[in-house]
């Protein structure tokens, strides 16, 4: 009653609680006492069961906000520090079963990290030193290592200060939703603001017309007018979208999924085309080694041990792949002398004397100064053909074998692929790598539409073209020269932890835990929030039509109007509320 004698004062006869405040009033007068008693109890529940369907639907994403820690324990220093003073390199201190305020990396210790706040992933994960950890994740286990005069801690070099921790982004990405709403929402409260008055003064009309004109009975206008302010009043309506956003975007928050509102939920659940950039997306963006082709009677250990005696101590990449691969496989690399890097007419090589002989690795230069036979030359076709960077190895003037290195490929992103056109959705490939290598990736994934070698403007006109032939357009990306495609795009996916920071910022959702295999779920999600906003709309105004075309014929039970109005509220809560339980099934997780 105050809130809508404020309002009153105001004269924000858009409110409701102006509403309810005068069908309080002309019960009382009406000396209707059970019955304005009985608005007030019954609007006070259906506000109650709104505040706690909001409060059910967000209480995943609050979460998040919540638990995070004000200050943290400093090495050296002996007494905690709020977190917003910490600088980059700080050694910080984090006990066990403690949540991480700070992203960084483990200077000492061991221990499992729960990452579901930020990933969705319910299993812990084991981290040790030199692995990243993020704001927002908790310190699960107590075998960290011993600090003087402490219990047990794990120590953590700090990497971002906590505005930039992945955490912050999520927090501000976690308010997005109010600033973004869908247009159901903004149609909805529109409406409401207009709705309201027109109510009010039709409701006026219905005691003037009758009692002045017709000379009805005053108190029964009254009554039948009071009851048309009551079965019109709006707040079925208005709950209906809101809760089922909330709702929706609390599932797939807890999935590992941030979208940034309604407004994108609503455009993801319209989606005709998906937009992929091959690195980084369909593969990892790190080269492993896919070929091992020992020639000439060199057995493969032979070959791997020479060539990774060879790369040692080169920084390169692929080199650096190679080496990784030697240990993980417990090849042990050949003693040898390391020689400078060889060059020639643009052409490099790394050589090494292995076993007394002169050991070269490289493609250009061995091509370039030795007689390649057509077996060799065939064999570095056919892996150029499919996309893979050949690297020759040579002893003794002689090709002992080839190594080919690709971009390693997702797994099971040919199964989520296939999902998403079984969905009547088209896959396009949209990337700057080389267009062979693309096409033989989109040949092996049955994708038909590849653009490649594409500059960041050429990739946004691609998008634009998409969009006036398709409307409905998302972009999944990680790479900073995709930013201004992502923005260019209907809705742009980012893939989080392993993104940059910009393209998070950009995008308009973020898979934080890096599954492509959430997209599926989450465009079914949003099809199904917007299919229940529909079916919540149509039942709020069908209920609301009816009772007012009781109320003109001359039905006038107050209570009953009261209870229906309520009643049709929390319907509209309850099926919004089952979108948080609305199920993801990973078939790519078995």
């Amino acid at each position: 009653m105050i809130n809508g004698i404020e309002s009153l004062f105001k004269f924000n006869f858009g409110s409701i609680n102006l509403l309810i405040l005068i069908v309080i009033l002309a019960a009382y007068y009406l000396g209707d006492y059970t019955e304005a008693a009985a608005v007030i109890v019954l609007y006070a529940l259906g506000e109650k069961l709104e505040n706690t369907g909001i409060e059910n639907s967000l209480s995943t994403t609050n979460r998040l906000i919540n638990n995070i820690p004000k200050t943290v324990l400093v090495k050296n220093v002996g007494y905690s520090i709020p977190i917003d003073t910490i600088k980059v390199g700080t050694i910080i201190q984090i006990e066990p079963y403690k949540q991480i305020p700070l992203d960084g990396i483990i200077e000492k210790g061991e221990t499992l990290i729960d990452e579901s706040f930020i990933t969705g992933e319910l299993l812990p994960v084991f981290k040790t030193k030199g692995d990243n950890v993020f704001a927002g994740t908790w310190n699960k286990n107590r075998e960290g290592s011993k600090s003087k005069g402490n219990d047990e801690f794990i120590e953590i070099r700090t990497t971002k200060e906590y505005k930039d921790s992945i955490f912050s982004k999520i927090v501000s990405l976690v308010k997005e939703p109010h600033r973004n709403q869908s247009n159901a929402q903004k149609f909805i409260e529109k409406f409401a603001r207009i709705y309201t008055p027109i109510v009010i003064f039709c409701a006026i009309l219905l005691i003037v017309i009758p009692v002045f004109f017709l000379h009805r009975n005053f108190q029964q206008c009254l009554h039948q007018s009071i009851m048309l302010l009551i079965i019109s009043c709006p707040c079925a309506l208005v709950i209906s979208t809101p809760v089922a956003i909330y709702a929706a975007l609390g599932n797939a928050s807890s999935k590992g999924a941030l979208i940034k509102g309604g407004k994108f939920l609503e455009i993801l659940a319209l989606i005709k085309v998906v937009g992929l950039n091959k690195t980084g997306t369909i593969t990892y963006g790190k080269p492993i080694i896919s070929d091992i082709i020992p020639l000439n009677g060199i057995s493969k250990e032979e070959l791997f041990n020479c060539r990774a005696r060879t790369e040692l101590l080169s920084k390169y990449p692929l080199a650096q792949t190679i080496v990784k691969t030697s240990k993980k496989e417990d090849f042990i690399p050949h003693k040898g002398i390391i020689f400078e890097n060889i060059v020639c007419e643009k052409g490099k090589s790394q050589g090494t004397i292995c076993k007394g002989k002169l050991i070269l690795v490289g493609k250009t230069f061995i091509e370039k100064n030795y007689l390649i036979d057509k077996e060799t030359r065939e064999i570095i076709n056919k892996l150029s053909i499919e996309g893979k960077t050949s690297v020759i190895i040579s002893c003794e003037e002689k090709i002992k074998g080839i190594f080919g290195l690709s971009d390693e490929v997702r797994p099971h992103i040919d199964e989520i692929i296939n999902e998403l056109q079984n969905m009547g959705i088209k896959i396009v490939i949209i990337t700057s790598d080389n267009q062979q290598s693309t096409q033989y990736v989109a040949d092996r994934l049955h994708i038909k539409n590849v653009f490649g070698e594409l500059l960041p403007y050429d990739k946004v006109e691609r998008i634009k073209e998409l969009k006036q032939r398709y409307k409905y357009v998302a972009m999944i990306s990680d790479e900073v020269n995709d930013l201004p495609a992502l923005a260019s795009s209907s809705v742009g996916i980012a893939i989080g932890t392993s993104g940059s920071d910009k393209a998070i910022e950009v995008a308009d959702i973020v898979l934080m835990n890096n599954k492509l295999s959430l997209l599926p779920f989450l465009i079914r999600l949003a099809q199904k929030t917007l299919k229940t906003i529909r079916w919540n709309t149509f039942g709020a105004i069908a209920t609301k039509f009816i009772f007012i075309l009781l109320t003109f014929i001359g039905y006038n039970n107050l209570v009953l109007a009261i209870t229906a109005d309520v009643g049709i509220t929390l319907v509209v809560v309850l099926i919004s509320l089952r979108l948080i339980q609305y199920r993801f099934h990973d078939t790519t997780n078995k």
